[in-house]
């Protein structure tokens, strides 16, 4: 979920994780920090970073935290130093989403689209990929276009059959994962792991503390983070938020809350250009065109594949921000009039998939092995049922029957808790429209923080807000924060 889910846990392991968590920053020598070797980034990173210099070096981490001394496995993390010694801080992590998202090049990526020059002075910029991701030790489920599972969101079932047929593709997925989970590796990509790696590369660049910025997924891990290691956090960004430390049946249904509530801004941007796309001359005549394309290619799929539930999945897609809204129109003009569209006008199944293996198993790992997840198909077919009526547009693709109902591996320890009791040191920025992590998910999350973080909403649509999001308040607050420390004293409501 980048910008760009099962029977209750031992007790015996629920103490070890207790313990695990609170060892890890105390153990650490800082002096870890002279042992890494700073080199050139890999050749599709630095692609990335340029011209922006970063390099990149290599931190092992323990596969399983509850044998420390065990199995290592490598985390690869970059760094964009700061010029200025006078005015360094410290350093300042990255994660871009997911989980499964790549971020070494995540603070280059920020940087080229207007971090403050102030923060990138302030810190040394800290991308990485996570466990399990790209150049860092991979895993793969061994995932093809062919299994027919190509996103991160399960397709649309316009009836009881199209879940039942959910059902067997999820299951054949759980399957494959566990088929080729060399060692049984993949039940050790958690939400927790993630942040007590975050706490080791701290501690292997010889940090006293670390700042966090997280987006999307990576609130969740931000909310981890802080929460167990309050005494070597420092400041933590979460930006567009899940509402807890990880994502639950629940969280991903309310994608399409965040659907529905994001919808109106493209719909009343596409009527104010009726004469260029031809969608609808009111906000209620593009929604109506919305549904007319959506069950026509449920009935019948276009000449280059594309179906109701791509169609569906391809508008909440372009949805992330208003940037995208032209391309959106392009292909709604493609689709509008059947047998008219170009095979190239629209992208076909392939085309709107996410690179299938490593990140996919990244995703599908850590989000079954954090939280139990339902196993029998009746639930999944009355959330869907319900979720039709409740939220037409994309309710019954988030509702929809996941590989996690099938999963191998049962969670290992609990969900982390959100931690009320700590340092006042969150700052958390959300949209009031977003087509992922609605506004609801940050209010959710606020009430757990308590007196430890305060909240930016700002009266804006689409997922991701400082930089990317452009409001003016919600930088000038982030940026305060990141450099001098100055959080706001209550929540704050930005206006667009």
């Amino acid at each position: 979920m980048s910008r760009r889910r099962s029977a209750a846990w031992v007790a015996a392991l629920g103490l070890i994780g207790t313990l695990i968590t609170v060892m890890p920053a105390r153990a650490e020598n800082p002096a870890a920090a002279a042992e890494l070797n700073w080199a050139a980034c890999p050749a599709d990173v630095n692609a990335k970073t340029a011209p922006l210099t970063a390099q990149c070096a290599t931190v092992p981490v323990p596969l399983d935290y509850s044998e420390p001394d065990g199995a290592q496995i490598s985390l690869l993390v970059s760094r964009i130093a700061s010029t200025r010694p006078e005015k360094r801080r410290g350093i300042l992590m990255f994660n871009p989403g997911g989980p499964g998202g790549s971020g070494l090049d995540q603070p280059a990526f920020l940087a080229k689209k207007g971090l403050p020059a102030t923060v990138m002075d302030t810190y040394d910029l800290i991308g990485m990929d996570t466990r399990g991701v790209g150049h860092s030790t991979p895993m793969s489920c061994g995932l093809t276009e062919e299994i027919g599972y190509w996103a991160n969101v399960p397709p649309y079932a316009a009836d009881d059959a199209a879940v039942t047929a959910q059902a067997r593709i999820a299951e054949a997925v759980a399957q494959t994962c566990a088929a080729n989970d060399v060692g049984g590796r993949l039940r050790h990509l958690t939400t927790a792991n993630m942040a007590r790696d975050l706490d080791r590369i701290r501690a292997a660049l010889g940090e006293p503390t670390a700042s966090f910025y997280g987006a999307s997924y990576g609130s969740a891990l931000g909310a981890a983070y802080v929460s167990l290691f309050p005494d070597t956090t420092d400041r933590t960004v979460i930006d567009s938020n899940l509402a807890d430390t990880h994502l639950d049946r629940d969280g991903l249904r309310r994608f399409a809350r965040g659907v529905e509530e994001t919808f109106p801004d493209f719909a009343q941007w596409a009527a104010a250009r009726h004469a260029s796309y031809g969608l609808g001359r009111t906000p209620a005549q593009v929604r109506k065109t919305y549904f007319a394309i959506a069950e026509r290619l449920d009935r019948t799929p276009a000449a280059d594949g594309t179906t109701g539930a791509i169609f569906r999945y391809l508008t909440f897609a372009h949805l992330y921000g208003d940037v995208q809204y032209g391309n959106l129109a392009r292909i709604w003009q493609a689709l509008l009039t059947p047998g008219t569209a170009r095979a190239s006008s629209a992208p076909s199944a392939a085309q709107a998939a996410p690179p299938v293996d490593n990140a996919l198993t990244v995703f599908l790992a850590v989000t079954c092995n954090d939280v139990n997840w339902p196993e029998d198909l009746a639930t999944y077919r009355r959330g869907v049922a319900q979720d039709r009526r409740r939220y037409p547009m994309f309710g019954a693709a988030t509702a929809n029957v996941t590989p996690c109902a099938y999963w191998e591996h049962e969670p290992s320890e609990p969900p982390v808790k959100v931690d009320n009791a700590g340092p006042a040191d969150v700052l958390m920025l959300q949209n009031r429209r977003d087509p992922v992590t609605p506004a609801v998910n940050a209010e959710l999350l606020r009430q757990k923080f308590g007196q430890r973080a305060r909240l930016v909403t700002v009266d804006d649509s689409g997922h991701g807000v400082y930089v990317l999001g452009g409001n003016a308040c919600a930088l000038n607050l982030t940026t305060a924060y990141l450099v001098g420390g100055k959080l706001p004293a209550r929540d704050v409501a930005c206006r667009s």
